[in-house]
């Protein structure tokens, strides 16, 4: 649906070229909702801008439904634009005119009659549940209704894809939360291609099929996003699956214990089976939880367990070895019979 070869944005300056986008490769599959995460000034709002030419790019290729935009100008690249909606932060509404013909003035835009305007703007306050505010002004609506009268606006043309750059970033813990919802249930019943832009790792976690994670203008890592939190290769994908996975056990609690802190994760079909029971029915060793927690990406599990096990040295060493035979992540913190001090995996 989306191909993006070799893209690279580069602003000339009297200091020196800026590189915005640095030779970025991505496909991103009809349907699918494509998170693209980073910290700020990691040049992923820039690669947004490019994807539907409101930064025209130095070299590389963006092709979207089979059609290179790079290829067209002038009324040829407006009309392929209407196939691409696009929300913003900032909500950018116009406050002098009611909530129904913000979304009308797309429609107006593109020639559509008055009449059919109003209609279809109606239909897609529906959509987005905002049928009771059609006349109202931005002013009087919460940051959460403002962005979803951008959601109305942004689909009042059919578009076949759909551009949100930092589209909650504004909001709070839970308007961020229903307006996630309600782009995954725009996104099963009209089948449009979502591509997110975001610096927080939970709105990847909660709706993104996949994702990439940019730094300097760089894509370091990219895949399936339960493949990306369950085994993240790169520093930057583990720091900000960090955010979202991370617990934090009391240092005191960790001096006290007796034995081994072994860190374990459960990801795929391991994470419904009782691997933790089996292991203290067949090793002579004692367990004890020190933490525990199941999150669920995609619908699938993925499991996290801090435990201190204890027994002979031979017997703490069989037992983990056991574990490093199952599970796909196994690591070994504190060890209790060569070190007592704390040894995290950064």
């Amino acid at each position: 649906m989306i191909s993006i070869q070799q893209l690279s944005k580069v602003y000339p300056s009297k200091q020196g070229d800026v590189v915005g986008v640095d030779d970025v490769t991505l496909s991103i599959e009809k349907g699918e909702i494509f998170g693209i995460v980073g910290y700020s000034g990691a040049g992923k709002s820039t690669l947004l801008r490019c994807m539907n030419i409101l930064e025209r790019p130095t070299s590389g290729k963006v092709v979207i439904d089979g059609i290179d935009l790079l290829s067209l100008s002038g009324k040829k690249l407006r009309e392929a634009r209407q196939s691409i909606g696009m929300i913003f932060q900032g909500f950018h509404l116009a406050m002098s005119k009611t909530v129904v013909d913000n979304v009308a003035f797309a429609l107006k835009a593109s020639g559509v009659k008055k009449d059919e305007r109003r209609e279809r703007s109606l239909e897609l306050l529906e959509l987005v549940g905002l049928s009771d505010k059609a006349h109202q002004y931005p002013a009087q609506l919460s940051g959460g209704q403002k962005q979803r009268v951008s959601i109305a606006r942004a689909l009042a043309n059919d578009p076949k894809v759909l551009l949100c750059d930092e589209a909650t970033s504004a909001l709070d813990p839970n308007t961020t939360k229903s307006i996630l919802q309600l782009l995954k249930r725009i996104n099963e019943k009209l089948g449009l291609t979502i591509v997110l832009i975001t610096h927080e790792m939970e709105v990847v976690k909660d709706i993104c099929h996949r994702c990439a994670v940019m730094e300097e203008g760089r894509v370091v890592e990219q895949g399936r996003t339960y493949d990306m939190f369950a085994f993240p290769k790169e520093e930057l994908t583990k720091r900000f699956i960090q955010t979202v996975l991370d617990f934090h056990i009391p240092e005191a609690l960790l001096e006290q214990s007796s034995g081994s802190v072994v860190h374990l994760t459960f990801a795929g079909e391991v994470a419904g089976q009782s691997i933790v029971s089996d292991l203290l029915q067949s090793h002579p060793v004692k367990a004890n939880i020190l933490h525990g927690k199941v999150d669920y990406i995609q619908d699938k599990a993925l499991g996290t367990f801090v435990m201190d096990l204890s027994g002979t040295k031979e017997a703490v060493e069989e037992a983990i070895n056991s574990l490093r035979k199952t599970l796909n992540d196994v690591e070994v913190w504190r060890d209790g019979f060569t070190d007592h001090s704390l040894a995290r995996a950064k």
